[in-house]
């Protein structure tokens, strides 16, 4: 069954997708939740014609991410929280913190696109972040945590 996704869904499509599903996925599970559509004659039309208009914008959209992703990709946050004398974090460093330490640095990106990398961060040293811009750009940064005073 074909569908026109309406918002982005992980491990199917991202938002504006003409995709391939299973029905009973389809009737039971996206339609009635909002996220997809079905992609008859013309709701295909529709979107086709709404895809013409927006590719100008998509376009911008990528070259702004494509730029953000050069500017931060050689940065190295600095995230400083409280330790045990043995250097473990009273709790763990999370994508708020994360973002946050963005913020400061300048740069906008919302804690739902990024993902910390291999385990949870509860001991100082520097770990791996990685964060998605757009669709299909993603970029890694590394941030260090060291002890607070």
């Amino acid at each position: 069954m074909e569908i026109i996704l309406k918002q982005d869904v992980e491990n199917l499509g991202h938002k504006d997708d003409v995709v391939n599903v299973k029905p009973g996925y389809a009737r039971n599970y996206l339609i009635p939740q909002g996220y997809a559509i079905l992609a008859t004659k013309s709701a295909k039309k529709m979107h086709e014609e709404n895809m013409k208009q927006k590719s100008h914008k998509e376009a911008k959209l990528r070259a702004d991410a494509e730029a953000l992703a050069s500017k931060i990709e050689n940065l190295t946050l600095k995230i400083g929280t409280k330790t045990s004398s043995t250097g473990k974090i009273f709790g763990s460093i999370n994508t708020i913190m994360i973002s946050e330490a963005l913020e400061k640095a300048g740069y906008d990106i919302d804690r739902k696109n990024i993902t910390i990398k291999g385990d949870s961060v509860k001991e100082v040293g520097t770990y791996e972040a990685s964060i998605k811009l757009y669709k299909n750009i993603k970029v890694n940064i590394k941030f260090e945590v060291y002890t607070e005073e």
